[in-house]
């Protein structure tokens, strides 16, 4: 059993278990961040512009069993701006890391011109007289 504990130990203070933990637990205040943005200020806004229609009443009724749409196209617009917002944020922390320089791959030997085949070749055929 104490194996297993240590074994536990190791992985759970592994730095990228942690980072991961860091994480989840800002994604999860982001999201309820962008939710607010989306409830509270983009939804009205989009309510009055389509004609005061709120998303989470929409819904139909299929036998005894009421189908809420809207509440799914809510979740739908949230995933979509959450999604936006990180694609931003991770574009932003792209430009600011700097990529460091590949190094250069070493420049090919340039090849002789017609001059010098001709001269190397003439050149060759001295040597093989003499």
């Amino acid at each position: 059993m104490s194996k297993i504990l240590n074994e536990f130990k190791d992985f759970a203070m592994r730095g990228n278990v942690l980072d991961m933990a860091v994480g989840v637990i800002i994604g999860g205040a982001f999201g309820k961040i962008v939710s607010s943005v989306v409830d509270d200020l983009l939804m009205p806004v989009l309510g009055m512009i389509i004609g005061g229609i709120d998303f989470k009443g929409l819904s139909f009724p299929i036998g005894d069993a009421k189908i809420t749409y809207g509440n799914f196209l809510q979740n739908v617009i949230d995933f979509l701006i959450i999604a936006f917002c990180i694609f931003l944020l991770i574009k932003g922390v792209n430009t600011l890391v700097k990529k460091k320089p590949e190094p250069e791959a070493p420049a090919a030997e340039p090849q002789p011109s017609n001059e010098e085949k001709l001269l190397a070749e003439i050149r060759d055929l001295l040597k093989n007289k003499s």
